[in-house]
């Protein structure tokens, strides 16, 4: 099984920084997160504007929240958070788009699927910096989850590419990075070492 890879923005880069990043790793991931929390809906389309301007394709780029950027600029899908509209009400009113939810329990990520989610964003599995303090979610819960699950469970949360063999043992469809690119000094060899872990080809989320 392929495991797809998922780059997660920081919401910590200048806008510059950000493209110029996203930009030069795009053909090296799968989908991009773009995960800016604290920047406007016109904040984030203008970034949006500026990746596609630079070869990025739509059809790689999930927004994080903002559903109405999603549409407006044609992306592939949205990731909704706890605070987020509803699963269903995108459903409803937005049936093209690709629908990811952030879980990070066991019962949210069965109530995301039953709401019809496309996949899920499930974590912390490892510790990891951003989340000090707050007990990891481990491979043996990880794995449950994939085994109840029909839909791609992306994991998320101190991920090194020698731990991708036992991510795809336990299940996962994909990982989600954050600093291991975001924050590397070679953010383009960054991305190629976790390739190294993948199996060969690429596989659509569905």
């Amino acid at each position: 099984m392929t495991l797809q890879l998922h780059l997660v923005t920081d919401g910590k880069k200048t806008r510059e920084q950000l493209v110029c990043i996203l930009s030069d790793v795009h053909e090296s991931v799968d989908v991009i997160h773009v995960r800016e929390k604290d920047r406007s809906a016109k904040e984030i389309m203008e970034i949006v504007e500026e990746l596609l301007a630079s070869g990025v394709p739509a059809g790689k780029l999930i927004i994080h929240d903002r559903v109405d950027v999603a549409r407006v600029m044609n992306c592939y899908g949205v990731q909704l958070a706890y605070h987020s509209l509803g699963i269903s009400e995108v459903r409803k009113y937005f049936p093209h788009l690709r629908v990811g939810k952030s879980v990070h329990r066991y019962e949210e990520a069965i109530e995301a699927e039953r709401d019809g989610a496309d996949f899920v964003l499930y974590g912390h599995v490892y510790p990891t910096a951003s989340k000090s303090g707050k007990t990891p979610k481990g491979l043996d819960e990880l794995s449950s989850l994939t085994r109840s699950l029909r839909i791609p469970v992306i994991a998320i949360g101190g991920i090194s590419p020698e731990k991708l063999p036992e991510l795809r043992a336990a299940g996962a469809g994909g990982i989600a990075v954050m600093s291991g690119i975001m924050d590397a000094k070679d953010w383009v060899q960054a991305a190629k070492a976790y390739q190294t872990g993948r199996l060969a080809g690429k596989e659509e989320i569905r």
